[in-house]
């Protein structure tokens, strides 16, 4: 076992274009035949379809092989593939609340770490559409985990619509009859009002059914295992599982587009789908890395957007949601990126020195006095660079807990910010065998306190440039950039108030005990 970023990788790259060139070919090709925008537009419906925990380039869009998702595909043919969208967090709740308020994770107090409170100060989409006419909902997992209850009358992503259920799931997906709710929704909302629905999947979330994949004659190639996972059986087992789950996703998506295409609404529904974060699977999920960030996105306004083709400009969570309400025509205040309509219009150029933000605190409680892992991360170009604010601290979570058995468990098995996994267990267990050890350390040990990634050389991040006089001048502006704007949108950590982010409350979720790191002792418990 190697790092083999240089060859498999060259192989995904290749695998990728050839896909996004047939995509293309169908699409239109952008600059050339722009949509000309009505003069006088009727509001647009508005449908976000996101998926929980499923990372780039797992769509069939980008050429993968393991998973099959034609409504994703679908969308991209009738507006844009992007090949370089970034969540917000690589985490659920800040990730969420992030794309619904507009702002950087760390302007949004409880709501910009995991689990906690939402304060109701924070307008969301759905506040700011309802307020504009718009019919509002969602259905399946909406802002979560979290409180909300104590400050707002619905949940941020809107009103539910969970009553619609399957009497017999398959196993391992939520029993909410998703596209069945959507239906519901539609019915009932006023003929003249324009919708905004929020589909929220479960899936591709942990736990899997086990062995969903081989029964189902999925196969996965070497080629797709991602350069920070070992090569095993049991990874490709549990890589085909996720991949199961990801077509429940979709299939959902497929009805929801067939229902809108059978009532006319299909051009003039803005159709955004995503993901919140990263897979679920060591180094990806709860890190900033492209692993965890890095997520599919494919947008589609037949109406008003020209086929945008493919789109290779860095795009994040924050942008998604300046283009949503530069789409609807309302304003709101406070947003932190800025929209890309125009793009998906096919007009204009990629700005060269974009950058895309993104940023974690707490993920579960993986940690001594429920401590997180704090993180900032700015993208521009082909370069991540991560600044790393308590280097000191475990990054996956501490390695055990007290005791070495018992109900306690095992030790080497409390990395509780990776969920836990088939392909986490059968890398502990192997943890000194030659070809997991390094990508086991990667996962789990100690990390820098800066760290800088060609990502577009090394999409798995494993070679850390930080240290490297050569990305010298790119590590010094990458930071001092980073820090500029962290300071600008008053960022806590950067404010000499960093400790905020460790007490704010953990309100959903087991709480777990953990011996005091000797870094901590003599700190207050």
């Amino acid at each position: 076992m190697t790092w083999r970023d240089s060859d498999i990788n060259a192989k995904r790259d290749m695998q990728i274009a050839i896909a996004i060139v047939a995509l293309a070919t169908i699409s239109c090709t952008p600059n050339t035949q722009a949509a000309q925008p009505d003069e006088n537009p009727q509001p647009p419906n508005i449908l976000i379809a996101i998926a929980d925990d499923q990372s780039f380039p797992h769509a069939s869009a980008y050429g993968s092989n393991f998973v099959s998702t034609p409504a994703f595909d679908r969308v991209a043919r009738d507006g844009a593939l992007f090949t370089r969208a970034y969540a917000a967090s690589p985490g659920c709740s800040p990730s969420r609340a992030a794309l619904l308020t507009g702002r950087h994770t760390w302007m949004l107090e409880a709501a910009g770490t995991h689990a906690s409170g939402f304060p109701a100060k924070f307008q969301t989409i759905p506040d700011v559409l309802a307020a504009a006419g718009y019919q509002v909902g969602y259905t399946g997992k909406g802002w979560a985990p979290g409180d909300w209850e104590s400050t707002r009358a619905h949940n941020p992503a809107g009103p539910a619509y969970n009553a619609i259920r399957f009497e017999e799931a398959p196993a391992g997906v939520s029993s909410i009859d998703y596209a069945a709710n959507f239906a519901a929704f539609l019915k009932q909302r006023p003929d003249a009002a324009p919708f905004y629905f929020w589909f929220g999947a479960l899936e591709p979330h942990r736990p899997y059914d086990d062995g969903a994949g081989r029964r189902a004659e999925k196969s996965i190639s070497d080629d797709e295992i991602p350069g920070y996972l070992p090569t095993t059986e049991k990874v490709k087992s549990d890589l085909l599982d996720y991949a199961v789950e990801i077509e429940w996703f979709d299939a959902q998506l497929g009805e929801m587009l067939d229902q809108l295409e059978a009532a006319g609404e299909l051009d003039n529904t803005l159709i955004i789908v995503t993901a919140d974060n990263g897979m679920p699977f060591p180094r990806a999920k709860a890190n900033v890395y492209d692993a965890g960030i890095h997520v599919p996105l494919a947008v589609s306004w037949p109406a008003q957007a020209a086929d945008g083709g493919v789109i290779n400009d860095l795009v994040g969570f924050v942008d998604i949601t300046a283009t949503v309400f530069d789409a609807a025509g309302v304003k709101a205040d406070g947003l932190s990126g800025r929209s890309f309509l125009s793009r998906l219009r096919g007009q204009g150029a990629p700005d060269a020195d974009k950058a895309v933000y993104a940023a974690r605190e707490r993920h579960s409680s993986a940690r001594w006095n429920n401590l997180g892992y704090p993180q900032r991360a700015i993208r521009v170009g082909d370069y991540l660079y991560i600044r790393n604010f308590a280097p000191e601290r475990w990054p996956a979570g501490a390695p055990r807990k007290y005791g070495d058995g018992g109900a306690l468990g095992p030790p080497h098995r409390a990395y509780h910010d990776i969920d836990r996994a088939p392909a986490l267990i059968a890398m502990i267990d192997a943890r000194s065998a030659p070809g997991t050890a390094p990508l086991f350390n990667a996962a789990v040990g100690a990390r820098p306190a800066e760290e800088l990634y060609n990502a577009e050389a090394d999409p798995a991040n494993l070679k850390n440039l930080a240290a490297d006089p050569a990305y010298l001048e790119i590590r010094e502006t990458l930071s001092a950039r980073l820090e500029s704007t962290l300071q600008k949108t008053g960022d806590p950590r950067i404010g000499g108030k960093g400790a905020v982010w460790d007490a704010y409350p953990r309100l959903k979720g087991a709480m777990r005990t953990f011996p005091q790191p000797e870094w901590a002792k003599g700190a207050p418990e």
